[in-house]
């Protein structure tokens, strides 16, 4: 359990109380993190404020599984929050969920805090990551240590929807085989066979040695 959650960040920036809505145009008529981040994009606060509320802890939680102090996790999902704000319009539904895209935009600020401020980065990459079950380390190692982030989107892209998600979530955004299973409402012997073929191409495409 967090010691706390992030308080909500304004649309402006780091004063981090919501301002008063005006006068909403038509409610939400989907609570979907896709349509929430598209009406985002288009300026509706109140779709902002609905994201938060449901991926305020969420976003803390994975925050502080790899920072691992509350304070740098709160500053993390602030930081989170008012990218999504300010650049919802980059969200693409072609290449994978509303979740997915937070969940690895709160891992990448992290990862990058724990870079920053850290001389052992790849210690804490894996303390953070160690309860993620893992079938080819090789190939996770191999994305943390070797490859610029360019040549891993590269071979992402190669996957189907439903493995780059799964690897995703697995590997970049450090959930369980179990809980992922969960996000993506699919039966866990699926996402273990998902993560294995996705783990395969990746590898093969990065040219990673078995």
């Amino acid at each position: 359990m967090p010691d706390s959650e992030p308080s909500r960040p304004g649309p402006s920036g780091p004063p981090l109380s919501a301002p008063p809505l005006t006068a909403l145009p038509d409610p939400v008529p989907d609570e979907s993190p896709e349509e929430l981040l598209r009406l985002t994009a288009l300026g509706r606060e109140d779709a902002f404020e609905r994201l938060y509320d449901t991926f305020s802890a969420r976003v803390f939680g994975l925050a502080r599984r790899i920072v691992r102090d509350p304070s740098h996790a709160e500053e993390i999902a602030q930081e989170v929050f008012l990218e999504i704000w300010r650049r919802a319009s980059r969200f693409d539904r072609a290449k994978g969920s509303g979740t997915s895209w937070i969940l690895t935009l709160t891992h990448a600020r992290a990862v990058d805090r724990v870079r920053s401020a850290q001389a052992a980065t790849d210690r804490e990459i894996k303390v953070a990551q160690s309860s993620t079950e893992r079938d080819v380390d090789t190939v996770v190692e191999a994305v943390e240590s070797s490859f610029e982030r360019r040549a891993v989107q590269r071979c992402l892209g190669t996957l189907t929807e439903l493995q780059r998600e799964s690897i995703t979530l697995a590997y970049f955004s450090g959930y369980s085989y179990r809980e992922v299973a969960e996000l993506l409402t699919a039966p866990l012997p699926t996402i273990k066979t998902r993560l294995r073929d996705g783990l395969i191409r990746l590898r093969d495409c990065m040219g990673v040695a078995s």
